[in-house]
């Protein structure tokens, strides 16, 4: 089976007025489809620039990365995933609905379909009955649920999420991974999610990279021992602090190799 991404010697050098800056070099990775990967690493490590290269949003200075075997620019086209940025970026004229049907607007999906879409991604997020809602009715939560579903309406089989929960409290913080977890189990979808957080990254991810500093570079590649369903006192058990452990390893051996 191909994988969903496949980065082969990824590598992204930025020119800036102080000299190259190495946001990536040489990343070697596999996605495979139902996999729930989490990217963790320091600020400024390259684990968004990996999203947006994902997502041809940026492009690679070296090496090379497809999407479904495709270039990232075809799987845009193609609409294959969907993403999450890391604030909800929702218009504020618009309501809850109108903001999950802006891409199939742009589509041309019509309205019955349109419709059904719309239905089908609030139940998935929990906002069926907040429809009729503008953004600034609703939570910091309830926000950022909107934009994941707006991210979900095109029903692609990938999402692509850069550090969605991270402004939030730790509390809805917490309600929000029991959710997304919820409906990765339930759809299945490919989901690359980028954190800084470890026990976020531990409890969601049935894979974890950990990048170093820049320039970004892949120190670990964990397969999650979890199972699929995995209530929040998960992280009290054992084999959660063990991965975590493994994390913070990663985490300082990257940080030596950057000092060397």
């Amino acid at each position: 089976m191909n994988p969903v991404i496949s980065a082969k010697k990824l590598s992204l050098t930025f020119p800036s007025n102080d000299g190259p800056v190495h946001a990536l070099s040489e990343v070697d990775l596999d996605i495979n489809a139902g996999e729930f990967v989490s990217f963790i690493g320091p600020s400024g490590c390259g684990k968004t620039t990996f999203l947006r290269v994902v997502a041809d949003l940026e492009t690679p200075t070296g090496g090379e990365v497809t999407v479904n075997g495709k270039s990232p620019h075809e799987a845009r086209m193609n609409r294959d995933y969907g993403y999450v940025f890391q604030a909800p970026a929702l218009l504020p004229w618009r309501t809850v609905e109108r903001n999950v049907a802006l891409p199939l607007e742009i589509i041309g999906m019509g309205k019955k379909e349109k419709a059904e879409h719309i239905k089908r991604t609030l139940e998935m997020v929990n906002l069926t009955g907040f429809e009729k809602s503008y953004p600034w009715q609703l939570s910091g939560g309830m926000q950022q649920r909107a934009s994941i579903a707006r991210a979900l309406a095109f029903d692609a089989d990938l999402l692509l999420m850069d550090e969605p929960f991270g402004a939030l409290d730790e509390i809805v913080r917490d309600h929000l991974n029991e959710q997304l977890l919820k409906l990765w189990n339930d759809t299945k979808k490919t989901i690359a999610f980028v954190t800084h957080s470890i026990p976020e990254a531990v409890y969601l991810s049935t894979k974890i990279v950990v990048m170093s500093p820049r320039p970004g570079r892949v120190i670990d590649v964990i397969q999650s021992t979890l199972p699929d369903e995995r209530p929040l006192d998960i992280r009290e058990s054992k084999e959660f602090f063990d991965i975590a452990h493994r994390v913070r390893e990663g985490l300082r051996a990257g940080h030596s190799y950057d000092e060397e």
